[in-house]
């Protein structure tokens, strides 16, 4: 990271930018955090202004519309923060020569795959929230910073905001009854170890477009008991397809069925793979009890 003079996050208060704060300040780097209240990047004028008055040698852009379901009521909203300000950011960062990391989902896939999709794979979003993420990923490839690494990420949770496990412990505690999709399977992915991977793909002086989720695989289901055992919550949960959740929400966006992203290339390039996702999850519920939520 000694290259990096001056790093700049964008979406500054959100779950992934706070889980960069603390890896920077772990190895010894400090970044300045820009929430969309200090910088826009949907506004060319705000993403002239960041590069203007910070220099960014570093740029790692966490800022995103993931309501996923909202989305689809949204989609001009979401293709101006998933997509077009995308272009802006990687335009700025070209004439710059600043290296840009931006954030993907595993939603660029329509989900029909029978293994864990590579990088290179055809992409088919299957909904708005896709379809905008997939803008972005194109505006940054069309007009590319000398440097620059494209994400792919899924399952995002993390300490700072509201995100699925805090929802399912949250509710579990209430003494609600929770009923969760069993026939859409990924990769949970916490946001401690996305920052850390993502700084270590930096160091070792990697490019282009990478898979990074924490390993193995699981339903949304059983991802819900797996966080309410680890909070130690006893609560009743009971499984359901996707099919019987539309009936109930028809205006929720389409979800692939089975989203599992390679991240091999991540692990030859680093020499490890990114942990278990239980055993991620374990230390989230750690820290959560430890210090609490942010």
């Amino acid at each position: 990271m000694n290259p990096f003079s001056s790093i700049v996050i964008t979406g500054g208060h959100g779950m992934l930018a706070h889980a960069f704060v603390r890896n920077l300040a772990a190895r010894g780097h400090n970044a300045v955090a820009l929430d969309r209240a200090a910088a826009d990047i949907t506004r060319e004028a705000d993403v002239a202004r960041i590069f203007r008055e910070h220099r960014p040698t570093l740029l790692l852009n966490c800022a995103a519309y993931t309501k996923v379901d909202l989305c689809e009521q949204q989609q001009e909203l979401a293709n101006a923060v998933n997509g077009e300000a995308v272009g802006l950011l990687a335009a700025a960062a070209k004439a710059r020569g600043t290296l840009l990391a931006h954030f993907s989902t595993d939603f660029v896939f329509d989900g029909r795959a029978t293994r864990p999709y590579r990088p290179e794979d055809p992409v088919h979003p299957l909904s708005a929230y896709g379809r905008s993420k997939l803008l972005g990923e194109q505006k940054l490839q069309a007009n590319p910073p000398a440097r620059w690494l494209l994400i792919r990420t899924a399952w995002l949770y993390g300490r700072n905001g509201s995100c699925f496990p805090r929802t399912m412990v949250e509710r579990g505690r209430a003494g609600q009854a929770l009923r969760v999709v069993n026939d859409q399977i990924g990769s949970p992915t916490y946001t401690e170890d996305l920052a850390a991977a993502t700084l270590d793909l930096i160091d070792a002086g990697a490019a282009g477009l990478w898979h990074l989720t924490n390993s193995g695989e699981v339903s949304w289901f059983n991802f819900a008991q797996a966080a309410l055992e680890e909070s130690g919550v006893n609560a009743p949960i009971a499984p359901t397809t996707s099919d019987e959740w539309f009936k109930l929400r028809p205006t929720s966006a389409v979800r692939p069925g089975y989203s599992v992203l390679d991240t091999q290339i991540f692990s030859k390039t680093v020499g490890r793979p990114m942990r278990a996702w239980r055993d991620a999850l374990r230390e989230y519920a750690r820290e959560v009890a430890r210090s609490g939520f942010g």
